[in-house]
């Protein structure tokens, strides 16, 4: 009996395929983050999200709006029908500061990993509503110069995470993105 109930309980604890999701910043200062930024490197939990230029989640953000609400409206580009369109995402403050809910596609929060505000922010998209919880994570920099110090932290943020695919670009790359 004892067997049974241990073999039942590390099937359970080895069944579980949660997405462990690092910690999100404690307090984040909207009006800091506003202004253009350049997306820099994205990874994803599966690699139908980012594989080609057309799908889901392969969106290059261009600038963050903060509101006077506290909400935060993310303006992103990405490809449609053969074109470049641009896209705006309204994103709901929650009781967490650096934690928003959306209603982008099937996914429902972005939270940011971390920012130092004038260089660098790491934020992540996630459907956890979805059984698999897709998550698709970014790299955005405020401007086209490639900090490998930054990269570093980035990947170091997102290296708990089960990532499928990752897809850095150099200046020339960010500059030619999708643009409307």
């Amino acid at each position: 009996m004892k067997c049974l109930l241990l073999t039942l309980g590390l099937a359970l604890v080895c069944g579980i395929q949660a997405i462990v999701v690092p910690q999100t910043m404690e307090s984040l200062d909207l009006q800091k983050v506003a202004g253009t930024w350049h997306s820099m490197a994205m990874v994803a939990s599966d690699i139908s999200l980012l594989d080609a230029e057309t799908t889901t989640l392969r969106v290059y953000v261009q600038e963050l709006r903060p509101t006077p609400e506290g909400n935060l409206e993310i303006v992103l580009r990405k490809w449609e029908d053969n074109r470049c369109v641009e896209k705006k995402v309204f994103a709901e403050k929650t009781e967490r500061a650096a934690k928003f809910n959306i209603n982008y596609l099937e996914e429902n929060e972005v939270f940011v990993l971390d920012t130092d505000y004038e260089n660098y922010l790491f934020f992540c998209m996630e459907n956890t509503d979805a059984p698999e919880q897709r998550l698709m994570c970014q790299y955005l920099a405020r401007t086209l110069k490639v900090d490998t110090e930054v990269m570093e932290k980035f990947n170091r943020a997102v290296e708990t995470l089960p990532v499928h695919i990752r897809l850095f670009f150099n200046p020339m790359q960010v500059e030619e993105q999708c643009r409307v």
